[in-house]
């Protein structure tokens, strides 16, 4: 087997010869039947993007003069808790804090860690309310200016697979799995993974993705710490960090559902072409794929089974708004289920959408035009025809960072 090592491809890279593809790319050509042969490609840049639940961020922040109490017990950043410690700071002003993205303000359950440290990222201004151990109360805003440091861990991201979930029973469901509760008798399905761009599902088993591997968290460059808290050799994901600070507020922010708010995430792995065994895993395509359809309410006992192609291909990555068709309703739909609050006052505001079709299926004036298509199922002996309403994935996001990386890579702005 032809073997290259990554000092030979970095010396291609920094000599302007290698072959760099996106995941986007290199699978347009194997549909068209050009794809390049082993020869003929050096990397591949893969991404995903979606509601990843096992995010926090660890934090260290001013938030009054030194020797104002003694340490904090509790801390509020807009109504979201955060977890104080390890360290106690005594006397010295400031605090450490680990923040859940699935936290949920006390004021608003559908407002959580995913959106606040968007806002942080964004430059605006929170409010941060500590509770000392003495008994104190205080209270100030901070910015972005005002941490001193601020670093993503992912205890679980970029799962390699999926379940779509869909509704048999009478009564609708509360789940993070949908967007709303999601109504009963087979009357939608949600599902998540950008099917065969993800960076898992192009490198079985981890024969380059692995503890140490240098990863794109949000446009910020960080590492791959090992695997997930929930992987497994069927099931793979990965524990990745990265520098808040460095990150790019569109790859990152609050997804509503059904239980609140979550938080999403877009990462990009690059995948170097080492030998022909890597090259052979980089071929799956999305029919290739499965995609388990459950009962929302089992998880996991499987109704029957789809495949990635059968979610994406032929269907619009994003809405389009009509505002003539807009009634300008008392109480607005989509603005109130919007998962990442891209649709407010009469605007659809495209750096906040996330391709989620919500906005589409529920528009009660079919003010948003977007092909989010069905599936064909057999359920219990019966053929089925399910739309899908909601999408936890965004590839335009996953396409977008590949597309990144590809061109930091180019530029030697990121160094395998």
């Amino acid at each position: 087997m032809t073997e290259r090592s990554i000092g030979q491809i970095n010396q291609k890279i920094d000599d302007g010869e290698a072959n760099i593809y996106t995941a986007e790319e290199f699978k347009k050509l194997i549909k068209e039947g050009n794809v390049p042969s082993f020869d003929e490609v050096d990397v591949v840049t893969t991404g995903t993007c979606g509601v990843m639940s096992g995010t926090a961020a660890i934090l260290n922040f001013i938030i009054s003069e030194p020797g104002e109490f003694i340490r904090a017990n509790e801390v509020y950043l807009n109504g979201v808790p955060a977890f104080a410690g390890p360290c106690p700071n005594e006397w010295l002003g400031s605090v450490d804090v680990i923040l859940h993205g699935t936290s949920h303000s006390i004021y608003d359950e559908n407002y959580g860690g995913g959106f606040l440290l968007k806002e942080l990222l964004e430059g605006k201004e929170v409010d941060v309310r500590v509770e000392s151990a003495e008994g104190k109360t205080i209270e100030n805003t901070i910015t972005m200016n005002d941490i001193t440091r601020a670093q993503i861990v992912g205890s679980r991201m970029a799962f390699k697979n999926y379940t779509a979930f869909t509704n048999p029973n009478n009564e609708p469901v509360s789940s993070i799995f949908a967007a709303t509760p999601l109504e009963g008798n087979l009357s939608g399905l949600t599902f998540s993974g950008c099917g065969d761009l993800n960076p898992l599902q192009n490198d079985i088993p981890h024969n380059v993705i692995k503890e140490g591997s240098k990863a794109l968290v949000n446009g910020a460059q960080g590492y791959i710490l090992g695997d997930g808290t929930r992987s497994s050799a069927e099931k793979p994901n990965l524990m990745i960090s990265a520098d808040l600070t460095k990150m790019d507020p569109y790859y990152f922010g609050g997804f509503k559902t059904g239980q609140g708010g979550e938080i999403f995430n877009t990462v990009a792995i690059p995948i170097p072409v080492l030998n022909e065994e890597i090259y052979n895993n980089l071929l799956v395509k999305d029919e290739d794929i499965d995609l388990p359809v459950a009962d929302i309410k089992g998880r996991h006992l499987p109704l029957d089974n789809t495949n990635y192609k059968e979610m994406w291909q032929g269907n619009d990555l994003r809405p389009k708004f009509d505002k003539t068709k807009c009634s300008n309703c008392d109480s607005c739909l989509v603005e109130e289920i919007c998962p990442t609050n891209a649709f407010k006052d009469e605007r659809l505001n495209l750096a906040y959408c996330f391709g989620c079709g919500m906005c589409a299926n529920f528009c009660r004036k079919g003010a948003f035009e977007m092909k989010t298509g069905d599936v064909d199922l057999n359920i219990n002996g019966e053929n089925v025809t399910i739309p899908i309403i909601c999408r936890q994935s965004d590839r335009l996001r996953a396409n977008k960072l590949s597309l990144k990386l590809k061109k930091m890579l180019e530029n030697k702005e990121f160094i395998l």
